[in-house]
């Protein structure tokens, strides 16, 4: 039987999505500095994807084996896990729902896939999907960052077209435009804002998985 967790007093889980080399990382960045009452919540997505220079372990993602992975995988412990590029990555159910009783909004960077189960188990969940503003702005930006090899480059590459064929399953479109990440920032939270004004006694709740 499925027992529902309690309704989140009002907080949301806003998903944030984008094909990679889109800014999502930046644009989080710039909303962790901006002020918030009370202060959003963002998840600490688990991967077993290899740490990358600069990277901190609980910062940027709680890096795992595969192993470790899987164990908690199989415990349940994970609101949605999708194998990206090649590399697994997953929610923790725990902190999405301990945020959201708390009364905080809750800030989840996720790929198209997982974005759609989360959608599923959390009906409430807002979902903004950001895009370039153009497909050649996006590779430039791939190709200037260099932390993929030719192979992974190539793959991203072909995988963001089709990712961004799927942002008419979102609440909101934002163009991330070159050299603009506070003004990028600054529509999510209006956006944030607006739901909260326009929907007031939204209830997010998280279905957990079944036995």
């Amino acid at each position: 039987m499925i027992d529902p967790m309690a309704p989140s007093n009002g907080a949301i889980l806003v998903i944030i999505s984008g094909p990679s080399g889109v800014g999502k990382d930046t644009i989080i960045d710039a909303l962790r500095l901006r002020v918030h009452e009370p202060e959003y919540h963002y998840v600490v997505t688990c991967t077993t994807r290899a740490r990358r220079p600069g990277e901190l372990d609980g910062v940027d993602y709680h890096f795992l084996s595969r192993e470790a992975f899987e164990r908690q995988r199989a415990a349940g412990g994970f609101l949605e896990a999708n194998e990206v590029h090649g590399n697994w990555y997953g929610t923790p159910r725990g902190q999405v729902r301990d945020a959201l009783e708390a009364g905080h909004d809750v800030i989840l960077k996720i790929d198209v896939q997982g974005a759609q189960v989360v959608k599923t188990k959390v009906p409430g969940a807002l979902l903004i999907f950001l895009i370039p503003p153009s497909l050649e702005d996006l590779f430039q930006r791939l190709r200037s960052r260099a932390t993929e090899t030719a192979d992974e480059l190539e793959i991203r590459q072909r995988n963001a077209a089709i990712e961004l064929a799927r942002q008419e399953d979102y609440d909101y479109v934002v163009t991330n435009e070159t050299g603009q990440v506070e003004r990028t920032a600054l529509r999510i939270d209006e956006i944030i804002d607006d739901e909260h004004r326009s929907q007031p006694d939204r209830r997010v709740v998280v279905y957990p998985r079944s036995p």
